[in-house]
């Protein structure tokens, strides 16, 4: 199809996903943004959050990590530190390292080096939840 682009996502370890797809859709840093084919080029960081494209009119997520996401008029590159498709994420163990973020959180002073980090692990574990769990 004409209005197509190409999307890869890809992590240190694998290629996650490429194809073409209709649209999709990033969580950057600076909020989220939505590409479709004739998009200006772009460079963005992405943040930890949802990415979702429409491939075969089907909404298509994927629960990612933190990032660069590259556009051009005929191809989006995201390249993040994990993605994880929605029905590949284990529930369970997403719930397990959100309570195991937020007792960690509880515990310790906003000024601690360790807060921040563990901040993140219940962003990311909530990311995980929230995406796994969509219609």
């Amino acid at each position: 199809m004409a209005d197509e682009l190409t999307l890869e996502i890809v992590t240190p370890e694998r290629m996650a996903f490429t194809g073409l797809v209709e649209e999709v859709t990033i969580p950057g840093t600076e909020g989220e943004f939505g590409v479709l084919r004739g998009h200006a080029p772009l460079l963005s960081s992405v943040d930890v959050g949802e990415l979702s494209f429409t491939k075969d009119h089907k909404k298509v997520r994927y629960a990612v990590n933190t990032g660069y996401a590259e556009v051009t008029a005929s191809k989006a590159t995201v390249l993040v530190e994990t993605a994880e498709r929605a029905d590949q994420i284990d529930l369970e163990r997403a719930r397990q390292a959100r309570e195991r973020a937020e007792e960690k959180i509880a515990k310790l002073p906003k000024e601690d080096a360790e807060f921040e980090k563990a901040r993140m692990a219940l962003m990311r574990a909530i990311t995980r939840i929230n995406t796994a769990t969509k219609g």
